[in-house]
């Protein structure tokens, strides 16, 4: 579809687009907003994957720009050159376990990026900015406590990861009070759904399941997460972006708590598979107990509400993967890599 003129349309720079929530974002704007065009900004980092994309390639509103966001020279231009209204900022490092390792890829896309962003956003005077931030920020609850994460729970966060999306977080809240930049945080549970990268836990757990591979569950697997599909999540971050107040911040969470040791047990079931596969290893450092999210606030402002049941979604989820051999086998052997070079044609 051709894009029409400026005045019938609006067009928006999304970082992070061929990520799992970004490419989740992107394809369903675009096929729920005919008068959307989307400026797509990815630097194909390990969990980028254009694959996610692929059925993109002939849409006239998609344009996919490979780089990072960090270079705020090139933001800038590319939000002249399309006219850009405002920007939704996903682009992040997420993986607990690799921010242990090695903090540093954090901070430079998490916080350098975030702020490169939001100099741009003020340097044009963007309608709208929103950061697509985590509850993991908020720290950790107390198992079995009735204790949940609200707006105005302090920030706590306990591992490298989440201290990195909570610096951003607070270069976010700074230029909005500082600059008058019309920022909004959002911060989700945990997602899931197709095309998720299979270092989390629910796709490495179908994938291997499927394989009939042992499935590697921290410590006794009674940390407890609250699930969302990613599609609820997508229209969560539009619905903030439309109508979120300047400057406030929107829980996003379906009130789908359940230990890591259920999800697991619920992937076997599904697939008719032995829990002998489950495989209990030392935990990880600093491994939060419990993520709870209040949020009636979005629900209350932005009349937003999640849709999907986690039953419905996880048996969708598992059918996707069944059903897309070619997407698993490409990532597990790295071939998702080469797609960029072979078959996308790179704009700026």
């Amino acid at each position: 579809m051709a894009f029409m003129s400026a005045s019938d349309n609006k067009t928006i720079l999304i970082s992070g687009g061929a990520g799992f929530i970004g490419s989740a974002f992107v394809m369903h704007m675009l096929s729920s907003h005919p008068n959307l065009r989307i400026i797509n900004v990815d630097a194909l980092t390990y969990a980028g994957n254009l694959e996610n994309l692929q059925s993109l390639e002939q849409e006239d509103r998609h344009v996919f720009v490979h780089a990072k966001i960090q270079d705020t020279e090139l933001m800038h231009s590319l939000c002249e050159q399309y006219d850009v209204e405002g920007m939704i900022n996903i682009a992040a490092e997420s993986h607990v376990d690799r921010s242990i390792h090695d903090a540093s890829p954090f901070i430079d896309t998490n916080v350098q990026g975030t702020l490169s962003l939001l100099t741009v956003a003020r340097n044009l005077k963007l309608k709208k900015y929103v950061q697509v931030s985590t509850d993991e920020v908020y720290g950790s609850l107390e198992l079995n406590s009735q204790g949940v994460f609200t707006e105005e729970t302090p920030l706590a966060p306990n591992s490298p990861y989440s201290a990195s999306k909570a610096s951003a977080d607070m270069f976010v809240r700074a230029f909005h009070h500082t600059h008058d930049v019309p920022t909004v945080i959002t911060r989700c549970s945990n997602n899931y759904g197709p095309r998720q990268f299979p270092e989390k836990l629910i796709p490495l757990m179908i994938l291997n399941a499927m394989e009939s591979k042992p499935l590697p569950v921290y410590g006794d697997g009674m940390n407890v997460r609250d699930w969302i599909h990613v599609q609820d999540h997508c229209n969560a971050i539009w619905l903030a972006y439309e109508h979120g107040k300047p400057g406030e911040v929107y829980n996003i969470g379906s009130d789908n708590e359940w230990s890591n040791l259920h999800i697991v047990h619920s992937i076997l079931a599904l697939l008719g598979k032995s829990t002998d596969l489950i495989h209990f290893v030392q935990d990880r450092p600093g491994h939060d107990k419990r993520y709870a999210i209040d949020a009636s606030k979005a629900k209350r402002e932005l009349h937003w509400k999640p849709n999907i049941s986690f039953e419905q979604g996880l048996r969708e989820t598992i059918q996707w993967y069944q059903e897309h051999p070619e997407w698993c086998e490409h990532i597990l052997n790295g071939q998702y890599r080469d797609y960029y070079s072979k078959q996308y044609q790179r704009e700026r």
